[in-house]
């Protein structure tokens, strides 16, 4: 298998991911419920986010614990959330790609989601409700 090494393979990888995620019964309703969320506008934006990650090309500015911040005020997500996310990315990224990039995307999102699951759901800095 190739290893992910254009902006059109983050693409690939965005696209299955989330044919995934968007039908999957613990974590599919914030992206379909929580928030009615347009993939053709997240896409690109999810795909400047690894790529400023994995290429180490700025393209991403946005505020990623922000937007999972106010996702969790809406509907709390606790830790099977965070764990079936997980599991489902690097099985998407198994699935279609092998390598360097491959595994440094698979670990630094392992590393995305523990942050944002102890901020979110341990830490108590962030509770429902108290925005």
């Amino acid at each position: 298998m190739p290893d992910i090494e254009t902006r059109e393979d983050l693409v690939q990888l965005m696209e299955c991911f989330y044919s995934k995620a968007l039908t999957d019964e613990k974590i599919g309703h914030y992206f379909t419920r929580v928030i009615a969320m347009q993939m053709e506008k997240h896409i690109p934006v999810i795909v400047d986010f690894w790529e400023t990650i994995v290429f180490n090309r700025p393209k991403y500015h946005g505020d990623t614990f922000g937007i999972h911040d106010r996702l969790h005020h809406l509907s709390p997500f606790n830790d099977e959330h965070f764990l079936r996310w997980i599991s489902l990315f690097k099985e998407t990224a198994n699935e279609l790609f092998a390598g360097d990039k491959t595994e440094l995307i698979k670990q630094r999102a392992e590393s995305i989601a523990t942050v944002m699951r102890i901020k979110l759901v341990h830490s108590g800095i962030s509770k429902p409700g108290n925005i």
